[in-house]
């Protein structure tokens, strides 16, 4: 059997168009935790993610790591709080690098790793790798929500 995913385990039900397993339309991404500190995701994109042939979307390479990013940043307060459950978090701000054209076609190699965290944020940096070669770089700051925002549980 395959091992289950962050978003599998602890969101199994989420709609997110990028890492919904609820959503039959989404992206699906998959995030996996790789230490204490980091999530690596495997993603490979379909015929109808073309940005033109042969290359992937830009706004979908930015989907995929702003959703991997998120997870990871969920793992890293979860474990560094102890918590059993992590903690609903949302995107604050993100910037995106398309260094080079991201090929269709091939899986793609994703890594999201803590470069700082408190309590209730983290700021996470990540990439896409294909072939050894990175194709788009991503820097993010994500933070807990509380209750009352409207993505605070949707988890559960």
């Amino acid at each position: 059997m395959e091992e289950r995913s962050l978003q599998e385990i602890y969101g199994p039900n989420t709609v997110c168009f990028g890492c919904g397993p609820g959503n039959p339309r989404g992206l699906h991404v998959r995030s996996f935790p790789d230490g204490d500190e980091s999530c690596v995701c495997r993603w490979t994109p379909e015929p109808h993610h073309h940005a033109f042939p042969g290359v992937l979307n830009g706004g979908i390479c930015g989907a995929v790591l702003d959703c991997h990013s998120n997870w990871t940043a969920a793992w890293v307060l979860m474990r560094r709080s102890g918590s059993l459950v992590p903690p609903c978090t949302v995107t604050a701000d993100f910037a995106v690098a398309l260094r080079r054209p991201t090929p269709m076609g091939v899986e793609l190699f994703v890594r999201g790793r803590v470069v700082s965290a408190e309590a209730d944020r983290a700021v996470i940096e990540a990439f896409i790798e294909v072939g050894g070669r990175t194709t788009a770089t991503c820097r993010g700051l994500f933070v807990a929500v509380k209750e009352g925002h409207p993505a605070y549980h949707r988890w559960a």
